[in-house]
């Protein structure tokens, strides 16, 4: 996932002179949705490359199309003078998010209990999958909604 990331980040400057900002942004927020959502039908008898492997790959790649557009929407229109602090907020928020997610997803699956030890690490396993595959579905939504209409905006202001 890591080296399938590294590869799709390092192509993103190179696509951002073909496509627009919001356009890269929706398709890794997208592609590591569909990775995720890939991810948790996981099952017991699930081989490894189709229920680990091409999941990861999916989520490598969206997230290394996805944070450099994400990192610079956030400072999008903010003044030069204010620049640092924006970049900081936006650091700040990145922090919080994935500590908040996290303790989201560890309380749903601590929630979930079958009775059985092994039974319960898989569901609570799949829950918490299945609840990430929520969670980047609204991130989804939130690029939809907020970062593409925000864009346009710009871009008719500028023109």
């Amino acid at each position: 996932m890591t080296l399938v990331n590294f590869v799709f980040a390092v192509q993103v400057p190179r696509l951002l002179e073909r496509a627009r900002k919001p356009l890269v942004l929706l398709t890794g927020v997208a592609l590591t949705t569909a990775g995720m959502v890939w991810l948790s039908c996981l099952g017991l008898h699930t081989s490894y490359l189709t229920g680990v492997g091409m999941p990861m790959v999916l989520i490598g790649a969206g997230q290394g199309l996805a944070l450099a557009p994400l990192t610079s929407s956030g400072v999008d229109g903010v003044a030069p003078a204010d620049a640092g602090a924006g970049a900081g907020l936006v650091n700040t928020v990145h922090q919080i998010g994935s500590a908040l997610s996290l303790s989201i997803l560890t309380a749903v699956a601590a929630a979930v209990s079958t009775g059985h030890e092994a039974a319960d690490i898989a569901a609570r396993s799949g829950t918490a999958l299945t609840s990430s595959a929520v969670l980047l579905a609204l991130a989804v939504v939130a690029v939809v909604t907020l970062i593409v209409p925000s864009q346009a905006t710009r871009n008719e202001r500028s023109l």
